[in-house]
């Protein structure tokens, strides 16, 4: 198949008869799966592990009026990254990309670690969030050069479960950091952490880059367009009024134009075969951004949990990790199924996830009482089911959906492009939600079903996505 090729992708679906956990954890692919996977871990990670650590930050060097800028910053430079790293991978091999994705990464989290203000650390932020938006990008892209296909589907699941995995582990590293009033130390034990990974992945990883007849042009006013959409996004979240509607507005009317602009470039951000007509890889990631929406709502459940459930700290951190037990333990399971099998548990899984958010907002209440906690626990895992029934699949099929390897490497990496948008996307959303509600309840309210307008999109995108090949 080559890039221009009109006719429906193997969505999927694969002659390759899938490999075991036995041969993918062996020692000829394990370390490649260490690397692979610790970079979306440390990507994700950092994102709860930099939340948890920012109060005690503004505490120790002021600068509150730049507290959001440090997600915005973060944010705009991981898009644009991702959106390069399936040129850099081919020109480079993936050793190299590595090496280079954690060095930026460890140097911006240095700089972190050594701001007098916090503009330095906006500053350090974008730098850690370029690195990082290379090491989310990587962890797909990088699959097709390193393991064989039969393994693509349990590495997707190993690599996207890590997500996960960060959203358990950041808030509480973060958090005992910040507990000690250690936040230098922090962002200093992340960054070694990067360090370290570099020798890993250079023994690890395949030096050689794909071979190519030449590199291709980078698209410039796409690029531009997609990073400028992301950034009037983030920032209509810290306005107000008419303001906040204008850069909601702009937002939207530039990645409208990033659409348009992607479409007609022959060097595109996105692969051509999203935009041919028949083809399903643009529901592949339509769905994979709904998917992010619902991902999204993690991030205030324990703050409701506290605000609307009075629970302790602890109990809401458990609460809010519900949703991320439920991705990874249900993606571990469904790595086994393959072809039709995998179609129904994809078109099945935005219904679970849809319905746990649903019900997860209905049920807030004044004074709730144990067992109410105990449902919304019961749901929000039941959300995240959802989400890992789908996910590793919906990766391997934007990897699958053409045999050329530089088109590839992007179908790859846009995968994680689409995470970043939704993510923005759906930020931006929930701080307007937020502000509906007149109470703590309604306020959780708004933001949950608001989040589950969103997801239930995904029942026809996931159809649609899901189509066997004509």
């Amino acid at each position: 198949m080559n890039p221009t090729d009109t006719s429906p992708a193997p969505v999927l679906a694969s002659q390759t008869q899938p490999g075991s956990w036995r041969d993918l954890l062996s020692p000829a692919h394990a370390p490649v799966v260490t690397v692979l996977a610790s970079g979306v871990g440390l990507y994700a990670m950092n994102l709860y592990f930099t939340a948890a650590l920012l109060p005690t930050v503004v505490a120790d060097i002021g600068g509150a009026r730049y507290y959001a800028w440090t997600a915005t910053a973060y944010l705009i430079t991981a898009v644009i990254a991702t959106m390069l790293v399936g040129r850099l991978l081919a020109l480079a091999g993936s050793a190299k990309m590595y090496a280079l994705a954690f060095s930026i990464f460890a140097l911006g989290t240095s700089i972190c670690a050594l701001s007098p203000a916090m503009e330095y650390l906006v500053g350090g932020r974008a730098v850690q969030g370029f690195g990082a938006g290379m090491l989310s990008g990587l962890g797909y892209a990088a699959i097709r050069s390193t393991l064989p296909e039969r393994l693509w589907v349990r590495a997707t699941g190993v690599i996207s479960a890590m997500f996960g995995v960060g959203a358990l582990l950041g808030p509480v590293l973060g958090g005992g950091f910040a507990e000690l009033g250690q936040w230098r130390l922090g962002f200093g034990v992340l960054s070694v952490c990067g360090l370290l990974l570099i020798l890993v992945a250079l023994r690890s990883l395949p030096s050689a880059p794909a071979r190519l007849s030449e590199p291709a042009p980078i698209p410039v006013l796409p690029m531009v367009t997609l990073a400028a959409a992301a950034a009037a996004l983030s920032v209509s979240a810290m306005l107000a009024g008419v303001l906040m509607w204008i850069a909601i507005g702009s937002g939207l009317l530039l990645l409208a134009l990033f659409l348009v602009c992607d479409a007609r470039h022959p060097h595109g951000v996105l692969p051509r075969l999203t935009y041919t007509r028949g083809n399903p890889l643009k529901w592949v990631y339509l769905t994979v951004a709904v998917f992010c929406a619902g991902v999204m709502s993690e991030n205030f459940i324990p703050l409701f949990a506290q605000q609307v459930g009075g629970v302790s700290p602890m109990l809401a951190g458990i609460i809010g990790a519900a949703l991320s037990l439920g991705w990874v333990g249900t993606q571990l399971f469904s790595v086994n199924a393959s072809g039709s099998a995998a179609r129904r548990l994809v078109r099945l899984a935005p219904w679970l996830l849809t319905a746990g958010l649903a019900a997860y907002g209905l049920l807030q209440m004044v004074n709730p009482g144990p067992w109410v906690v105990v449902a919304w626990a019961s749901v929000l895992f039941i959300a995240g089911g959802g989400i890992g029934l789908a996910f590793p699949h919906l990766s391997v099929a934007a990897m699958r959906s053409t045999a050329d390897e530089r088109e590839g490497a992007k179908a790859a990496a846009a995968v994680s492009t689409t995470q970043l948008i939704a993510f923005t996307l759906t930020s931006a959303l929930a701080g307007n939600l937020l502000l509906l509600g007149a109470d703590p309840v309604g306020s959780a309210r708004w933001l949950i079903l608001g989040i589950a307008a969103l997801t239930v999109c995904g029942i026809a995108t996931a159809i649609a996505a899901t189509r066997p090949r004509r």
